[in-house]
């Protein structure tokens, strides 16, 4: 079985409805996966949008969730879902905001992407002070197992 990656509230590639985003509660999309990999000691998860400011023209990928030694036993996150109630022992990165939790899609101009990407690993990360998406991947370097990708779109209205 393969790692996969959904969502309730959108499809691969679909819209994401507003509520989630600056322009609704700003609020987690629900997400759910199965098929971890044998051996996973620990999920991440990197929410980030590759087609910042503007996907004529992106300049930088900017990071909206970082989520790191997830347990294996979950089996998702729920929506609207705060950091007391991430499942135990799950830690916290910095967004590019330069604060941890979720931010929703907020693109300036045009459709952008948003990638929610969940990674097994066969390691538990080293406690890190509020890793950077690059910190964090930098750390998971060799212990990937699996991937599993889950892209959203939103546009302002």
């Amino acid at each position: 079985m393969t790692l996969a990656l959904t969502s309730s509230v959108f499809t691969q590639n679909g819209a994401i409805p507003g509520r989630y985003t600056c322009q609704g509660e700003d609020i987690s999309v629900p997400l759910a996966w199965s098929g971890v990999p044998p051996g996973t000691k620990s999920l991440v998860l990197i929410v980030d949008d590759p087609d910042a400011p503007d996907p004529r023209a992106p300049r930088m990928t900017w990071v909206h969730w970082v989520l790191y030694n997830i347990p294996p036993a979950a089996t998702g996150l729920g929506e609207a879902i705060r950091p007391g109630e991430l499942p135990k022992g799950t830690m916290e990165g910095l967004n590019d905001w330069k604060r941890t939790g979720y931010g929703g899609p907020c693109p300036p101009i045009g459709r952008h992407r948003y990638f929610h990407k969940l990674y097994a690993l066969d390691a538990v990360l080293p406690a890190m002070e509020n890793p950077t998406k690059t910190e964090l991947e930098q750390a998971m370097k060799g212990h990937v197992l699996g991937s599993a990708e889950l892209i959203g779109t939103y546009q302002k209205s």
